[in-house]
């Protein structure tokens, strides 16, 4: 069923990463972190297939794809920054985000502070989520540009080995990440 619904969702990206490379994937990934779903558990691993045929360079693929992270992070934190209450009940009120989400990103910013936006970036669901929090509490730029840039350098690097390693079977890799993704949100309620 999930599948199903996850289609157009990977045909739009995969065709996007082929359509416009580098810029391509620079854009999924900033869809993804300005929470709209476009799972990097594609964009990447794709990527890197696309590498083992030559048609990118795996440190700069690393290197968009973690810039686009942030890009669509610094949206989302500066939605929360300047908008606050009003930009999280906006995007509660029309189901962008998940009230449990929100509240559990929130509570790991509360209790970790900054450094939350480096490690969350290898969650599924709450990397996307987390830059709500940094915005809504004043978290300092700097700090929170340079965490949620290695962070996200870590992640792409990741899915972009694993996807240059399994090749053509980097499809593989939506399984388990989709059942990790739903252990996740089963935590969340």
């Amino acid at each position: 069923m999930i599948g199903n619904l996850l289609e157009p969702i990977t045909l739009f990206t995969l065709n996007t990463i082929k359509d416009f490379g580098y810029g391509g994937v620079f854009f999924l990934m900033l869809l993804e972190s300005a929470n709209i779903p476009i799972p990097s558990e594609i964009i990447m691993p794709f990527s890197g297939f696309l590498v083992s045929q030559g048609t990118f360079n795996f440190w700069l693929l690393v290197f968009f794809g973690a810039l686009g992270n942030l890009a669509g992070s610094l949206i989302s934190y500066a939605i929360a920054f300047y908008l606050s209450d009003k930009a999280l009940n906006f995007f509660l009120k029309f189901r962008l985000l998940r009230k449990k989400e929100v509240d559990f990103s929130i509570n790991l910013f509360q209790k970790y502070g900054i450094s939350t936006a480096f490690f969350s970036r290898i969650f599924p669901v709450i990397r996307t989520f987390i830059s709500f929090p940094a915005g809504l509490f004043k978290a300092s730029l700097v700090p929170f540009s340079l965490f949620t840039f290695l962070g996200s350098f870590l992640w792409s690097l990741l899915l972009t080995f694993l996807g240059l390693k399994l090749g053509e079977n980097w499809r593989v890799l939506e399984t388990y990440f989709r059942q990790f993704d739903t252990i996740i949100v089963l935590g969340l309620f």
